[in-house]
This record gives C-alpha cells, structure tokens and sequence, in this order.
C-alpha cells in the first residue's frame, strides 16, 4: 500500500496517488508494498529502494548508508506492544533532499498517529527532513509510553512477589507460576525495547551527520540532537528495566525454593516425630512367646504412653529450637 502527503501550510495531506501529484509529495509511506509500487518509487527518487531482505539485515553498513546523496537508515520498531504477542521488525527511512520514503511491513503506533497529528496542527512540516524528525520523535514518544507502562507493571509484579495476597501454599504456587510467565514477557517486551532504542541511537547519530552538512536547517539539527538524548536516556531506562525484572526474576525463583523447603522440611519433621513411635510399635508387635510384658495387664497402655511421648519429646524439641 502506498500512503502519499504532501505539504500545506506545515500541515500534511494525505493525496491519492504518486504519479498525478509527483511534484508536490514531500513523504510516501509504503507499508507492506508491491514490486509495482517499488518500481514507482524508485522512478520518483532516481534511486533504489531496499527490499525486506535487505532491511532485515543486521550490519550497520546495511542499515545506515547514503549512495548519491540519497540517505538510507534503518531501525527496528515495536508494534502491538498493548497486545501480548508485541511484534518487533525493521522500518528503513529514505530521505532525499526534500522528499522522505518509510518502508515498513508492520504498524508501529506513530506511524498512525504522526500524520492524524499533523494534519490537524501546524508543527512544523516543510520537508523531509522535518517530516523525518517530527515522525521520529513521535516514535520515540511512542517508546517512552510503552517504557513507562512496563515500569508500572513491574511494580505491580514486585508487590505481587513480595506482599502475596494468597495464605494457602497451593494458590500461592499457581500464582508464581503466572508471575514467572509475566516476567518472562516483560522481559521479551524490554528486551525488544533496548534492541529498537539501539537501532535509533545510532540512526540519531547518522542523521545528525547528515543533517550537519547541510547549510542551513539549525532548527533540525537543535532537534536531531534532543532527540539523541531521549533516545540515550531511554535506553538506560530499559536498561535498568532490565536489571530490574532480572531481580525479580531471581526473587521469585528463590521464593519458589522457600516454599519447596518449607514442604520438604515439614516431611521430614513429621518423618521424625513419627519414627520413634514407629519403633516401639514395631517392638510390641513382634511374636515371641517369652516377651516379658506379653502378660503384663498394664503392657497395653504402657507401650501406648510409650509412643506418644516418643512422637511429642522430638515435637517439642524442634519447636524449642526454632526449627518449626
């Protein structure tokens, strides 16, 4: 699909089709286009476009590059992050002099609130390379919402881990089972955060680049550079993010083991506790014609008290030490 706009007032419109109003269209969105479209693109920019094998690719030389004075940058952007199946795929930004081309396969979020924003405000779209700033703050904006929710969440998670509501060791085991599934997405969720603000960090810093060779355009070049320092501090945000969900990661492991000792430990006392009995029981039932208590009339209760005070001195014993 190829969403074409052009510029009025510093507002963008949404045009239908490239070829009737090729002189006026500052930015073409392809999302997800045909071998047609691409062709039309390349026509309109002089140059070729790179496919989805190619974005893919991981080398900085393939992400971030300019071939006749063309620039090519590629970064790696969240999307359905509300959902619990966030996908994470590469968007390449093609800036040409005054016109600017994304190519995407998904739908990050700015990507459809940028051009509702836009056109409804006048905020300061006259090119390209406006558009491209103004659309890449609106994504890292995106990101830092998305940062913020999985902050909040952790801490829910932490309250869960550590102030457990549930008294019976039963519920109390089904609920680490749901918190380690929710750490575990967390994490996915960071961790696919920390890889796109990566890709924009060094995106940033390659615009900046190209940004500074122009002779004018101070404004974009102040902006290029607030937006490397959101992207900066963003990225140790999820970096201790990170750290953190690690934390509770392992917090929840060691809980698990608490609870799995407190069971064993409970076996084992009662084990303990009662063996002894077991033994006198086991004396008393054996059948030989010359035990000397076989008739006795207070063998019976003997061996009885016998057990039970068997069974409560290692009871009471345990308890005096603190060991129940």
């Amino acid at each position: 699909m190829l969403k074409a706009f052009v510029v009025d007032n510093e507002r963008l419109h949404m045009v239908d089709g490239l070829a009737a109003n090729a002189d006026k269209v500052v930015w073409v969105d392809l999302v997800s286009p045909t071998r047609e479209e691409e062709q039309a693109i390349e026509k309109w920019l002089g140059v070729g476009v790179p496919t989805r094998e190619e974005m893919e690719e991981i080398e900085i030389s393939s992400r971030l590059y300019a071939e006749d004075g063309v620039y090519f940058m590629t970064a790696t952007l969240p999307a359905h992050t509300d959902s619990d199946e966030p996908v994470i795929a590469p968007v390449t930004f093609v800036l040409a002099g005054k016109r600017l081309v994304t190519i995407r396969y998904h739908e990050p979020r700015a990507f459809q609130t940028f051009p509702m924003r836009a056109e409804k405000a006048s905020i300061g779209c006259t090119s390209g390379e406006t558009i491209l700033v103004g659309l890449l703050e609106a994504i890292v904006d995106r990101l830092a919402d998305v940062l913020e929710r999985i902050s909040r969440d952790i801490e829910v998670l932490s309250k869960e881990i550590f102030y457990p509501t549930e008294t019976k060791a039963s519920k109390r085991n089904v609920g680490f089972l749901l918190l380690l599934k929710q750490i575990g997405r967390k994490e996915s969720l960071t961790s696919n955060m920390r890889n796109s603000l990566t890709t924009l960090q060094r995106l940033s810093g390659f615009l900046a680049n190209a940004t500074g060779q122009a002779k004018d355009g101070k404004d974009v070049r102040a902006r290029v550079k607030t937006l490397s320092r959101d992207v900066a501090s963003l990225a140790d945000h999820a970096s201790f993010l990170s750290q953190k969900i690690t934390f509770l990661l392992d917090a929840t492991l060691g809980m698990i083991n608490i609870e799995q000792n407190a069971i064993i430990k409970i076996v084992s006392v009662a084990a303990v506790v009662f063996l002894p009995p077991t033994v006198v029981a086991s004396i008393y039932g054996m059948n030989f014609d010359l035990m000397p208590e076989l008739k006795w009339s207070l063998g019976y209760p003997l061996a009885l008290g016998l057990m039970l005070v068997s069974a409560v001195f290692p009871f009471w014993y345990f308890r005096r030490r603190g060991w129940l």
